[in-house]
């Protein structure tokens, strides 16, 4: 083919990709290329583009299909550069005088940053006591814990200063004054401030949440959590009624500090926790001028002072995932030393955050930042991410301009899928506004999988592009769900990424398939990608992906976390929904911080929610939820979908969307109307709902017209109802080991019976000889009976003729056995190849 490339790079990216393409085709211009080329070599070129882009990479392949006619391929970079047909512009400003680009309807992120600076700047003023300080030292051997955390001394810290502040202050002004007192801090603030410190162990106390005005007491809770949400370790359940009092009356040092209540501490070591013989960061100069400047600035602000934060899970969250990456990154990195202006080298001198150990290196480290030095750095960074935040979707990596997601489908199987599109396209811009809950409920071998892909897309604006992720139920299917989406979407290395359990799971599946490769010649080498883990990853998991990790807004704070980046990063995330649980779970820390980041830019796709028990259905409503409240569209696909289960799902993602628009709205004050629809084979349908009863009605009324339409097809799947010998169950005569030996043999016999009569009704026949063959699945919900049951059926014998392989498989197999009966039970249950069985 003949092919036409413009680029529109700026800076050093259109250095880099002039030195790729020069490789390729020959100048026309100086960003002009044209040659002829292969589907291959273009498709190494794309990728080679893909590897070395940059922010300001922006390349399109334009496709010479004949005389005044051509077709735009792709585009590299970003896409913004050009219009949908590749096109730029005759004439631009040099200058963006309006900025338009700079703003965001976000109304809460002024205050979303106050709130974390301010925590940044408090979030570890606890290290400054005696007992931190001695296990930090690399000289002396001391416990590896204290009797209360560091977080735990930090709040009480800041409130014992609030508590100086508000000291006869009337309850409206309280969050005001202290505000205004932290704007503008004496010299001899920490003086001042002691003497109202509540120390745990010594005196008497109650929470440290109980007397503290509502900004205070939000700024307070970011502190507490910064590492991991406070969990009760008594059976108290009033909390559970009084959900108000939680924060008042019950959060106390137990919850946050174990340690406190499992181990006799000495008198001694729990004054070292309240002692501070170097003083606090009060006492750093340097500290106090940036504490000042954003409490000025929260000072000023209104709205912030008028909210009830705690209530407000949008802003709160955010405020809390800033903080959290900022603190994880500023802390793996090497003290920027003593002479930089973050630390005062006069007023506070000897006070540590942290200890810094070379790779290798069998010491116990070495001093490393010091205490006013890392709270201002991570109340920098802080402050960058949440800047970031309502930006952060469009600099990521999308899939924009698809042509497989576009074109209609001519199979009549599949001709719903087009009606789907069309009404995903046909909501777009009520959905910018309302968000997005979708119900696929079409049968099974429609090709929802397909289906789900095109409407999401259809969903998302052509010219920005579409990011989504899919969570499965099964984590064996992780691997062969990423591979179906490769096919079926024709998508790259660069667009999908697949998040699994460990490297091994994926290098085995990679094995098995290279193995298929070399023998059907039919198909392309499986992800590759690299292995990586750091102190906020899940150690075990992998993230398959070749995509370019940018140099966007976050590349600097997930740099040292390949595998986070990479889950980010990538356009479509294939993975099993506990990878993303973790961000509606942050009760350990940094875990929360890449699935958070994952649903604030992407869409979510539910795959057979159903298969989950009712004791998993608080858990998948609270990811609905964290979706709705993150402002993501949520799409449900199985066929078998109770009507219950999507009446909860929708009841949580509404709850969610409601504060999502409270906090990101034009007009907060409107009642989320969020954009209902309906797909399967027979028709597609869309309504707004504003309340639960709404969708429940309309849902109920299209899946009784679904039902009509179904009883008039031919049946497929026809079930019928076996009996055991009715002897066995009774056992009052047996004890129980007999009983169960009994059962089992009975349970065996019936299989067996059911075995052979399902094989004569129902069976494959050899193109050329004169073979049957069957496959049948038994499904028992635990291994030992499981195990006990094949036992005895490999006993029993079989009829002349007849031949029963069986299959045994549960999680307790090595990971080699069980790859390989996946590999076997891949090959043979391929519905698109009958004849694979031979």
């Amino acid at each position: 083919m003949n092919i036409l490339l413009v680029s529109q790079c700026s800076k050093k990216a259109l250095k880099e990709t002039r030195r790729v393409i020069d490789q390729f085709a020959e100048r026309t211009g100086d960003r002009t290329w044209q040659t002829a080329i292969t589907e291959q070599g273009l498709a190494t070129l794309r990728k080679l583009l893909k590897k070395t882009a940059r922010r300001n990479t922006s390349v399109a392949c334009h496709w010479i299909r004949g005389r005044n006619r051509t077709e735009l391929k792709w585009l590299v970079g970003n896409p913004r550069r050009f219009n949908e047909w590749g096109s730029v512009p005759t004439n631009v400003t040099g200058r963006d005088i309006l900025r338009s680009s700079d703003e965001n309807t976000w109304q809460t992120a002024e205050d979303i940053r106050v709130l974390a600076g301010i925590a940044a700047l408090f979030h570890d003023f606890g290290k400054a006591n005696k007992a931190f300080q001695n296990k930090l030292n690399p000289n002396k051997k001391t416990s590896s814990y204290e009797p209360y955390r560091h977080e735990w001394v930090s709040v009480r810290l800041f409130e014992a200063f609030v508590l100086h502040a508000i000291e006869g202050v009337e309850k409206s002004k309280q969050d005001a004054t202290w505000l205004q007192l932290l704007s503008d801090l004496p010299d001899d603030i920490e003086s001042k401030v002691m003497p109202s410190l509540k120390r745990d162990g010594i005196d008497k106390v109650s929470s440290p949440f109980k007397h503290l005005p509502p900004v205070a007491k939000a700024v307070a809770w970011l502190i507490l959590s910064h590492h991991k949400l406070p969990e009760p370790l008594d059976s108290n359940t009033d909390y559970v009624k009084y959900p108000e009092l939680l924060m008042d009356d019950y959060i106390r040092a137990g919850w946050n500090s174990p340690q406190c209540r499992n181990q006799d501490w000495k008198t001694t070591e729990i004054e070292a926790v309240w002692n501070f013989p170097k003083g606090s960061p009060f006492c750093s100069k340097v500290w106090r001028e940036r504490v000042s400047r954003i409490a000025s600035q929260g000072a000023k602000r209104t709205q912030l002072l008028t909210q009830d934060w705690l209530n407000q899970p949008f802003s709160l969250h955010l405020a809390r995932l800033s903080l959290m990456l900022g603190d994880h990154y500023y802390s793996s990195q090497k003290s920027i030393g003593p002479k930089h202006s973050w630390h005062d080298n006069k007023g506070y001198k000897g006070v540590y955050a942290n200890t810094w150990r070379e790779r290798g290196s069998r010491d116990n480290g070495k001093y490393n930042q010091t205490l006013d030095e890392h709270l201002i750095g991570v109340y920098r960074h802080s402050h960058q991410i949440v800047r970031s935040l309502s930006s952060l979707k469009e600099s990521l990596p999308v899939i924009t301009r698809h042509p497989e997601l576009k074109k209609r489908t001519l199979d009549s199987r599949f001709a719903w899928q087009n009606k789907a599109y069309e009404l995903a396209v046909s909501v777009r811009d009520k959905v910018k506004t309302h968000g997005f809950f979708g119900v696929n409920v079409a049968s099974t071998g429609k090709g929802k999988t397909f289906a789900n892909a095109r409407i999401m897309y259809g969903l998302a604006d052509d010219r920005k592009g579409c990011r989504f992720s899919v969570a499965l139920g099964l984590r064996t299917l992780t691997l062969q769900t990423g591979d179906a989406f490769k096919d079926l979407l024709r998508l790259d290395d660069e667009d999908l990424a697949v998040l699994i359990g460990s490297k091994a799971v994926k290098d085995l599946h990679e094995q098995a398939k290279t193995k298929r490769v070399l023998e059907e010649e039919s198909k392309q080498e499986v992800l590759l990608g690299s292995e990586s883990a750091n102190d906020f990853s899940d150690q075990d998991s992998y993230v398959s992906y070749e995509g370019m990790l940018g140099d966007g807004p976050l590349s600097r704070w997930l740099d040292k976390s390949p595998n986070n980046n990479k889950l980010v990063n990538a356009p479509v995330l294939v993975s099993t929904i506990d990878h993303l649980m973790p961000s509606t779970e942050g009760s350990r820390g940094g875990k929360q911080i890449a699935p958070m980041l994952r649903l604030l830019t992407s869409d979510l796709v539910l795959d057979e929610p159903d298969d989950f028990g009712l004791e998993d259905l608080p858990a998948l409503c609270r990811l609905v939820n964290w979706a709705g409240m993150l402002g993501s569209n949520v799409l449900l696909s199985s066929a078998t979908l109770p009507p219950d289960l999507i009446n909860a799902l929708f009841a949580a993602y509404l709850a969610g969307r409601k504060h999502y628009e409270a906090a990101v709205s034009v007009n907060p004050s409107q009642t989320p109307n969020v954009v209902c629809a309906w797909f399967d084979e027979f028709r597609s349908d869309s309504i707004q709902a504003s309340e639960q009863t709404v969708f429940s009605k309309h849902h109920q009324k299209l899946m009784a017209t679904r039902a009509e339409k179904l009883l008039g097809q031919s049946i497929k799947r026809r079930v019928a109802l076996v009996d055991c010998d009715g002897k066995v169950g009774c056992g009052n005569e047996m004890d129980s080991k007999t009983h169960d030996s009994t059962v089992i043999q009975a349970v065996s016999n019936r299989i067996h019976q059911s075995i052979l009569a399902l094989h004569h009704t129902h069976h494959h026949s050899h193109p050329s000889l004169p073979a049957k063959a069957s496959f049948g699945l038994v499904r028992m919900a635990n291994i030992n009976p499981l195990v006990a049951v094949a036992k005895v059926l490999m006993d029993i014998p079989s009829p002349d003729g007849i031949q029963v392989h069986y299959c045994v498989y549960h999680s307790q197999f090595l990971l080699l056995q069980r790859s390989a009966i996946e590999n076997m039970l891949d090959t043979i249950l391929n519905r698109k190849d009958p004849h694979a069985i031979w």
